[in-house]
């Protein structure tokens, strides 16, 4: 059984990079591309490799082919597009006037930013009180470290790609 999975898994990941290589849609090259990196933290968990699956999950997956499809879904512009005619100033004033209470979303964001800051000082995480099990993996070590020694730069990193991310769809967005 253990064998027609794994099988089945290569098949997967070879099938989706042949079809990556020959495609020449950009967006359904993005989406093989999806396919290839899930066989292959497929074929990490077959190898006992449990750090690198997560790893090939989190930063390729998770992190580069977001990043990747939100690049393609921001440039991909419909044939019909008409341009905007009206000047840049017009544009701008129409936005400012458009946009009269940003205050409401200051204080919103200032809010949910205490109230998520109180909850997080205040919690007591029972996970960390519990036994270690025998059968402990460098999953739980890493995770244990990145959400107790090492939190502030993991979320530090966090904001700094956020903000790095609205930016590049600020700019994308304003091109047009």
């Amino acid at each position: 059984m253990i064998q027609i999975a794994f099988f089945s898994f290569v098949a997967l990941t070879l099938a989706s990079a042949v079809g990556l290589l020959l495609t020449r849609n950009v967006l359904y090259a993005a989406y093989l591309l999806l396919l290839t990196l899930l066989g292959v933290a497929a074929l990490f968990v077959f190898a006992g490799a449990d750090f690198l699956a997560v790893s090939q999950l989190v930063v390729y997956v998770g992190g580069v082919l977001v990043l990747v499809l939100f690049g393609v879904m921001l440039t991909n512009k419909p044939a019909s597009a008409i341009p905007d005619s009206t000047p840049v100033s017009e544009r701008s004033n129409r936005i400012l006037t458009e946009n009269r209470r940003p205050w409401i979303a200051v204080l919103l964001a200032g809010g949910l930013f205490w109230g998520l800051s109180r909850l997080l000082i205040n919690a007591h995480f029972v996970v960390f009180d519990r036994p270690v099990s025998t059968t402990s993996t460098t999953i739980d070590v890493i995770g244990k470290q990145l959400m107790t020694e090492y939190v502030l730069p993991f979320e530090i990193i966090s904001i700094l790609l956020l903000v790095a991310l609205v930016g590049a769809g600020y700019l994308a967005k304003h091109k047009q």
